[in-house]
C-alpha cells in the first residue's frame, strides 16, 4: 500500500507561482508513473502532468508548468508559474504502478488563485 500526502497548496494572486509537493510513504521506483490530475466545482477531473518514460502536460498548462520527481526521495513536483484564477481547483498526486495496474491517489489540496 502505498500512501501519497500533498502539500503546497494555498491563496496566490494572479500571476504569481505555487510548488505542489507529493510525498509517497514508500519506495516508488522509476517504472511507476506519477502526476497530477485537478478538478474544479462542476468540472471534470482534468490532467495537469505525468511523468514516465515521457512527460506529458494538459494544454492549458503548457509551458507555465513543470512537473519533476525525485525517487531517491519518493516525492514529485509541480512547479506551477504565471498563475491564472482558472487555474483555480483541488490538485491532485497519484501513482500509477504498471504491473500489476494499480492507481494511489493523494487527498488533494486546494489552489487558489485571486484576480
Amino acid at each position: 500500500q502505498v500512501q501519497l500526502v500533498e502539500s503546497g497548496g494555498g491563496l496566490v494572486q494572479a500571476g504569481g507561482s505555487l510548488r505542489l509537493s507529493c510525498a509517497a510513504s514508500k519506495s516508488i521506483t522509476s517504472s511507476y508513473v506519477m502526476g497530477w490530475f485537478r478538478q474544479s466545482p462542476g468540472k471534470p477531473r482534468e490532467l495537469v502532468a505525468t511523468s514516465g518514460r515521457n512527460t506529458n502536460y494538459g494544454d492549458s498548462v503548457k509551458g507555465r508548468f513543470t512537473i519533476s520527481r525525485d525517487n531517491a526521495q519518493n516525492t514529485v513536483y509541480l512547479q506551477m508559474n504565471s498563475l491564472k484564477p482558472e487555474d483555480t481547483a483541488v490538485y491532485y498526486c497519484y501513482a500509477q504502478r504498471v504491473a500489476p495496474l494499480y492507481t494511489y491517489w493523494g487527498q488533494g489540496t486546494q489552489v487558489t488563485v485571486s484576480s
